[in-house]
């Protein structure tokens, strides 16, 4: 056996399995459950932005809801787009936090890239969330709610990364 014929027998990984319907949305923080009527923040609360929850989070690390592609990173890193199996999943961290200019946020993340649920997107640093008068809650919305039969919050409570969070039919 030849130094590298390890390589050619090496498998390839899975490709992630379709998305099927309904699809789960997991949880993008370590921390507690916000229904929709609570965000604090009219634009989410009110479902202008679409079906929505949020996540007061635990911890400053946002993780991916499910399996798609980055469509959507703002310059100043407080908000990104993920397409998924016709999804378009905002999710949107802090309120006001544009303000910040993406001070106390960092990106593992560039746009088109393919993620897998459960993969660190950002970081934020919380206390300068905080020290800006912003809440840190991280909202997470499908924006084109009205292409499907319903998006319903599934979670309550505490939560980690990866649980139940929404639940989206056809």
């Amino acid at each position: 056996m030849g130094l590298f014929d390890f390589l050619k027998n090496k498998e390839k990984p899975a490709a992630p399995a379709p998305i099927t319907f309904p699809a789960t949305l997991g949880s993008v923080a370590k921390g507690t459950f916000v229904p929709m009527d609570k965000i604090p923040d009219e634009v989410f609360s009110s479902g202008a932005m679409g079906e929505c929850c949020g996540v007061d989070p635990a911890e400053g690390k946002v993780y991916s809801p499910v399996d798609g592609k980055i469509s959507q990173l703002a310059d100043t890193l407080h908000a990104l787009g993920l397409e998924a199996a016709g999804m378009d999943i905002l999710i949107h961290v802090g309120v006001d936090t544009v303000e910040m200019n993406g001070d106390g946020f960092a990106s593992n993340i560039k746009l088109e890239q393919t993620v897998k649920k459960g993969d660190l997107l950002l970081t934020m640093d919380l206390n300068k969330i905080k020290a800006a008068g912003h809440p840190a809650t991280i909202i997470v919305a499908v924006a084109n709610s009205d292409d499907f039969a319903s998006v319903e919050a599934v979670a309550s409570g505490a939560v980690n990364p990866g649980d139940d969070l929404l639940k989206v039919s056809k």
